[in-house]
């Protein structure tokens, strides 16, 4: 009996071991991504498309997450010339920290100060397959939804580091900096009007609602050592590049990311992080259909550096960890 009981625990044992390999190597196959690139495309902010004709201006256009855009006559041209006939409106919607994250975008002005996000979006108007003017002849009024029920907003326009609009490309990185002022309109500061900010607008691209972080303290330099990355670290959207690494402040809508290059791992601008600021360094990275994360709780102190080991984990795991970051 004691030989039958000893067979017995040997063979479930094999076959816990067995069980054990095999979902260890299907939670692989499970990841319906392989790339950085492709992950953010999945299941970042998903591209919105919706047809008016520029013929029947002003028209209103209303979005799954709440934005509203308001085309006035005169306000679309191509080339200079007034825009005629359907046009197809391209609207992406970042209105959570989560969707900061998955999308690879951020928080970053482009001074590298943080700023605490109240939500962006990018608008793209295409005519006969083509994107309209950028810079509109006439403003169109944008309504972001907001749980504010006071305060104030900014505004800002996406960039690069070369502070031209940011495009998806091999390389960029994304920075935040202040619109045009077109017909009297853009960088200021708007207002809550009834769970909205609701504001004219002279560009199409990235428009973002933003408000520098709010933390007097002394400001320092962040390095982050990221061991065991498996690729290079990632530019805007994951167009090039598998690792990013931001920091999300506790209680407040910061994402900003790590980019610039610091032997093996990244830094944040030069004197731009504020000392005392509580939250949380992260890293995730995905490569070969692989999935890899780390994070840690920390407090931004003088000329910090932190490390961060990858291990690898599933796509599922690294969703959950950044959808938790809505309510951090």
């Amino acid at each position: 009996m004691k030989t039958l009981n000893l067979t017995s625990v040997l063979f479930i044992a094999m076959i816990a071991l067995t069980i054990g390999c095999k979902k260890e190597n299907h939670s692989v196959g499970d990841n319906t991504v392989n790339t950085a690139k492709e992950f953010m495309a999945k299941f970042g902010s998903q591209k919105q498309v919706k047809e008016i004709n520029a013929s029947a201006l002003p028209q209103t256009l209303t979005f799954l997450d709440g934005t509203k855009i308001i085309f006035p006559v005169g306000s679309l041209t191509k080339g200079g010339v007034p825009v005629t006939g359907n046009v197809s409106v391209e609207v992406f919607e970042v209105l959570r920290r989560s969707a900061v994250l998955l999308s690879g975008t951020n928080t970053n002005h482009a001074s590298g100060a943080p700023l605490a996000s109240d939500g962006f979006i990018f608008v793209d108007v295409k005519s006969d397959g083509s994107s309209v003017d950028q810079n509109l002849a006439v403003p169109i009024k944008i309504s972001i939804p907001t749980k504010k029920t006071s305060g104030f907003t900014q505004l800002w326009v996406g960039v690069d580091q070369a502070d031209k609009p940011i495009v998806a490309a091999a390389g960029a990185q994304m920075g935040w900096a202040a619109p045009r002022a077109a017909n009297g309109v853009g960088g200021k500061e708007v207002g809550v009007t009834a769970s909205n900010f609701t504001f004219d607008f002279g560009n199409l691209g990235w428009i973002n609602c933003d408000v520098f972080y709010s933390y007097a303290n002394p400001k320092t330099t962040v390095t982050v050592d990221v061991a065991n990355n498996p690729g290079t670290f990632a530019s805007f959207r994951g167009f090039s590049g598998e690792t990013f690494v931001f920091f999300c402040a506790k209680g407040s809508n910061v994402a900003a990311q790590l980019y610039t290059a610091n032997g093996s791992g990244v830094k944040s601008y030069d004197n731009m992080m504020p000392i005392g600021a509580e939250g949380r360094m992260l890293a995730f990275s995905i490569k070969d259909g692989r999935f890899y994360y780390a994070a840690v709780e920390t407090t931004i102190s003088a000329s910090q550096n932190i490390t961060l080991t990858l291990a690898e984990t599933t796509e599922a795991a690294v969703q959950a960890a950044i959808n938790s970051l809505d309510s951090y």
